[in-house]
């Protein structure tokens, strides 16, 4: 990615996305990079090391800094960035660039995946009755058994939801069939469980996925009941054929999403 008086290599390692970034003699993000992504001041964080040169940064609270051949920064957003003296500053650094590689529209990786969200209801009760540590030891156990599931129907934990988690999946039945596994595994263990699981195109940013998708499944999970696996229109559009069944829970309104949305409970195979 090149822009004035910057040049940026960025690569993919381990989900995180790691850039070489060469800024020219007289480089200054106010200058340079403010008109092609607008915005006040630069708001990525940028953290990573400087190889050669030397730049520094003015913050929003008129603070200056300054780093040479060596020195490691973290730099929080709203800052404006420039170069220091005669010769080119390189930097690597393994947080920020993909932020403003984003603003331009050249590296949202979209992808349409199935997602599912679980929650353990009534968490706080549980835990008020029973005690932390307890609790924590139950908590373990419950993520363990929602990871041999997660393993055995190929879906992938993103990341985890206090009581829950969310995963994503490269096809609806089996979200579905996961889900389903979740819930009676979870009830062995005496927890309730709530599920939701929709299908949409997302935003990946590293291992993690962002987007309306990712919200409309949260609230769909939400109108759950306990031991309640709901799923979305979509959803069960995309597994028509398949054998799997559902029963129609009518239209819901689902908050930040501007129309209602007509629900199915998945019906678990006899």
């Amino acid at each position: 990615m090149e822009l004035p008086g910057i040049e940026e290599h960025m690569v993919e390692i381990g989900g995180m996305t790691v850039s070489r970034t060469v800024q020219d003699p007289g480089w200054r993000w106010s200058e340079h990079v403010k008109p092609v992504v607008g915005g006040d001041w630069c708001e990525a964080r940028h953290v990573g090391v400087v190889v050669s040169g030397s730049w520094g940064a003015l913050l929003r609270d008129g603070t200056e800094l300054e780093f040479g051949p060596g020195d490691v920064y973290d730099m929080p957003p709203g800052h404006d960035g420039y170069t220091i003296g005669d010769e080119p500053c390189v930097l690597i650094e393994w947080m920020g660039m993909r932020a403003i590689a984003g603003q331009l529209g050249q590296f949202h990786d979209r992808a349409l995946v199935t997602l599912l969200f679980t929650d353990i209801v009534e968490s706080t009760a549980t835990l008020a009755g029973s005690g932390d540590a307890a609790w924590h030891e139950r908590l373990q156990m419950h993520y363990a058994a929602v990871r041999v599931e997660l393993e055995r129907f190929r879906g992938r934990e993103v990341n985890s939801t206090g009581d829950g988690v969310l995963a994503v999946f490269d096809a609806p039945a089996r979200a579905l069939r996961c889900a389903s596994a979740i819930r009676r595994r979870a009830a062995g263990e005496g927890i309730d469980i709530r599920a939701g699981v929709h299908a949409g195109e997302v935003v990946v940013a590293g291992p993690d996925v962002r987007g309306l998708a990712v919200h409309e499944a949260a609230r769909v999970m939400a109108k759950a009941g306990a031991g309640e696996v709901l799923v979305s229109e979509t959803t069960c559009a995309l597994v028509k054929g398949t054998g799997l069944e559902f029963e129609d829970r009518g239209e819901h309104e689902l908050k930040g999403i501007p129309e209602p949305r007509r629900l199915f409970a998945f019906v678990e195979p006899a």
